[in-house]
């Protein structure tokens, strides 16, 4: 089984080759991650210190969607005050193709 560990857009993913992941909104003009932190590959592991060197992850970009609306409330006790916020995510599906390394 080979998957790795990347680094994009400040968080970090496992993935393996021709997975779908969702992940926050991306440039449509990215194609790969050269941040990859762990490359697994049957009994051969490389870990990074902290970034594998030459290592990339190449993806293509499936769409681009906004997520479920988030509902947050406030409210503070004996003063009748009381705001809601909504937010809704902007979200990209990426479709891993290659793990280079």
């Amino acid at each position: 089984m080979k998957y790795a560990v990347i680094a994009l857009s400040g968080t970090q993913y496992q993935v393996q080759e021709d997975q779908i992941v969702t992940v926050d909104k991306l440039d449509p003009t990215t194609k790969s991650c050269s941040e990859v932190l762990l490359i697994v590959d049957g009994d051969k592991v490389k870990i990074g210190q902290p970034l594998i060197k030459n290592a990339s992850v190449d993806f293509e970009i499936v769409k681009d969607y906004q997520g479920k609306k988030l509902r947050v409330s406030i409210y503070k006790a004996k003063s009748r005050y009381r705001k809601t916020k909504g937010f809704r995510p902007q979200l990209t599906d990426i479709k891993i193709t290659k793990i280079n390394y």
